[in-house]
């Protein structure tokens, strides 16, 4: 009952993230500047007014804001994010059938942050001033200070020019003949650049965060008494120490989900690869407005989605969390008993 009612507020406060979203994303795109049915009509090389009318009412623009934006939230609640008249689709459809690559993307790349992080970060807290602290801290700095895009051109001149190695763009090559495993290698081959260089500043964040929280870790008490009982010095480290060490670092996940979403626009435009993100870069500059609104959207529930399964995770890590939610009912019962015992 604890973790479902756990679920229930935190579910509710997504709900409310979402409602922001969705009226923030709406205004800031009304109130910028450009009309779409003139954006159509440049296209089409000139439109009538009766058409141009035609179309405006069709957008709902000929209402005002407050009205198209009621209008537009009574829509998403039915699960209906608009239509693109520029690919003449719906825009949940193109959304889905590009969301593929995306998650593909975004999911390996947090794994191999995660991991590689965590690892460097515990690796490096067993000897905190040897060569490989330092080597740590010297490719976290320079993590931190290499913009993704810059990154992305640095590996595509190395890596798929100089030293041809991996594919320039796209997910697979096309016309490729063979089993699962042949077509999942190339995927990954595919994936590997765009995979590193979105996961390249994050892997940075978590070694410098496995790295300080593991330093305080091992000086706890209760790890110099597993030493002092003759627990073997991996058991000490990778069972009890590396599990109070993760209690950070999965809090850190859940809030850098987001910067990745965030990322993944750019990675997806440099390396050319036909996601969710490099569709809203294109939806841009054409106007596609219910296409960048839908976009957004999309990319603000999935957030709501992971950080809801990471306080989840945080309370079935971390035991004292899991305890708060037993101690509310702790009074009533305490109550009761001294009640008994005065009767």
């Amino acid at each position: 009952m604890q973790t479902l009612a756990l679920i229930g507020r935190r579910i509710l406060y997504a709900a409310l993230l979402l409602l922001a979203v969705i009226v923030l994303n709406f205004t800031l795109i009304r109130l910028a500047p450009g009309d779409i049915v003139q954006t159509i009509a440049g296209q089409m090389g000139g439109m009538n007014e009766e058409l141009m009318l035609e179309l405006r009412h069709s957008f709902q623009l000929d209402k005002s804001i407050p009205e198209q934006l009621l209008i537009y939230i009574g829509k998403v609640a039915h699960g209906d994010l608009g239509y693109s008249y520029f690919f003449n689709q719906p825009v949940l459809d193109l959304i889905l059938g590009r969301v593929g690559p995306t998650v593909l993307l975004v999911f390996s790349s947090l794994v191999l942050s995660v991991v590689a992080g965590t690892l460097l970060g515990t690796l490096a807290s067993r000897r905190l001033y040897g060569p490989f602290s330092h080597a740590v801290t010297v490719v976290t700095l320079i993590g931190w200070s290499m913009p993704v895009f810059w990154l992305g051109i640095l590996l595509l001149i190395a890596f798929a020019w100089v030293f041809p190695v991996f594919p320039v763009s796209g997910m697979f090559t096309v016309g490729l003949e063979g089993g699962f495993w042949t077509r999942a290698l190339d995927v990954g081959r595919h994936i590997a650049l765009p995979m590193f260089t979105l996961s390249f500043i994050y892997i940075a964040q978590y070694a410098l965060l496995a790295r300080s929280v593991m330093v305080e870790v091992l000086g706890a008490d209760y790890i110099r008494t597993a030493r002092a009982k003759g627990l073997p010095e991996r058991s000490v480290i990778w069972k009890h120490a590396l599990r109070n060490a993760l209690i950070p670092v999965m809090t850190v996940i859940g809030l850098n989900f987001g910067r990745l979403l965030g990322g993944i626009a750019i990675c997806e435009a440099v390396f050319a690869v036909p996601g969710v993100g490099k569709l809203i870069v294109d939806a841009i500059p054409i106007k596609n407005t219910p296409l960048v609104q839908g976009g957004i959207l999309f990319i603000a529930f999935a957030m709501s989605i992971i950080n809801l399964i990471t306080d989840v995770l945080y309370a079935y890590v971390d035991p004292r969390i899991r305890s708060q939610y037993v101690r509310r009912k702790a009074p009533k019962k305490m109550a009761a008993v001294e009640g008994g015992e005065s009767k």
